[in-house]
């Protein structure tokens, strides 16, 4: 309980100092018994994506080959000490935070990623998996339990921002429920959205910053200087509202960037534009009420989680701080929305780890 009040009443103090619209802004708990211990003497290393499904099961993508030998020591040979194994790329849970299932890796047919790096599940429950390693240039599908079912996009050396033949690094991926599309933030090497049939692969469109055709030329950002015209690396999220205006995160550049599903640009919102190491938009998702007024955007820079609002950007509200401690984050690198406004958390770097925020009620 006193890790709950602590979460709490930090939480409090942060939405104090946005008085304005304070009272509108949803409030969060951390919820420190989540997830449960993993069977299997199983151990996680960097997370690097969160999402929930239909069933309020909360999926996790992460990465066992980054372990140190002194956490994966009961995998060596011979053992080192009890604890701990590796556990599977991905790991689904339960609402109580029990593991249901992990599964992942190499495998027959398809070109696992070097580096995971972002995972999300569609409307019919298929999971799509991204990778940013050196030589990563694809998105793979699976059923839940894992089963193959397509690539899109090949593994090798890098090419450019025009090349529809594969992907560049890419961060993460959202289906389009109404359209059947994929939609990719690509990435860490290349610098668009692009979107393909979620069925076939089959390319559709792509976009740079401003909805201008996506070059490759070195963006460097100066938060004095005017507003980048290209998107920095990486394109680190991209992800779709009701409405169909499409977020995406430029994260380098501190700035939301909102288009039509055409790729025609709406308008940008900067964000905590003083910040530069590693820019302050790491992920975004839409809140649950049927508006989806807020936007709350994860900021591994900063190692805090925003509630801005979606028609403006304004930063109403924001917690956490760069700790070990539960409700502290170091490289808060992806976030989820469950059906009850609960947000969930994940962290790379040396974070390695999920974290629950229960959604309190409204004042």
């Amino acid at each position: 309980m006193k890790v709950l009040f602590k979460a709490a009443f930090a939480c409090a103090i942060s939405i104090a100092a946005f008085p304005a619209i304070a009272a509108d802004a949803p409030r969060f708990e951390v919820d420190a018994s989540w997830p449960k211990t993993l069977p299997n003497n199983w151990i996680m290393g960097q997370a690097a994506g969160v999402a929930v499904d239909a069933q309020d099961h909360v999926w996790v993508i992460q990465r066992p080959k980054t372990l140190t030998d002194d956490e994966k020591a009961a995998s060596l040979t011979p053992p080192r000490t009890k604890c701990c194994v590796p556990a599977p790329p991905v790991m689904e849970f339960d609402a109580d935070g029990k593991l249901v299932r992990a599964w992942g890796g190499p495998g027959e047919g398809y070109d696992w990623p070097e580096n995971e790096h972002g995972i999300n599940i569609d409307s019919k429950g298929f999971v799509w998996v991204a990778g940013n390693g050196n030589n990563d240039g694809l998105v793979l599908k699976f059923t839940r339990e894992g089963k193959f079912v397509m690539q899109i996009g090949k593994k090798g050396p890098q090419t450019n921002s025009l090349d529809t033949s594969r992907l560049g690094r890419p961060a993460d991926t959202e289906v389009d429920p109404t359209t059947n599309e994929l939609y990719v933030a690509d990435g860490y090497q290349n610098h668009r959205v692009i979107v393909f049939d979620a069925d076939t692969g089959a390319f559709k469109r792509m976009w740079g910053a401003y909805g201008k055709p996506p070059a490759d030329e070195k963006v460097t950002y100066n938060p004095s200087a005017p507003p980048n015209q290209q998107f920095g690396n990486p394109v680190h999220c991209v992800r779709i509202s009701k409405d169909g205006l499409v977020y995406v995160c430029d994260r380098q550049n501190d700035r939301i960037q909102v288009f039509r599903k055409d790729g025609t640009f709406v308008k940008e919102f900067i964000v905590a534009k003083d910040t530069l190491a590693n820019g302050s938009v790491w992920d975004l998702r839409l809140s649950i009420d049927p508006a989806q007024t807020f936007l709350f955007n994860a900021d591994g820079a900063n190692n805090e989680v925003r509630t801005l609002l979606r028609d403006n950007g304004e930063i109403i509200a924001a917690f956490g701080r760069n700790g070990r401690q539960a409700g502290e984050f170091h490289w808060v690198h992806n976030l989820a929305v469950d059906s009850k406004g609960n947000l969930y958390t994940t962290e790379v770097d040396t974070g390695k780890r999920a974290q629950k925020f229960r959604a309190l009620p409204a004042r």
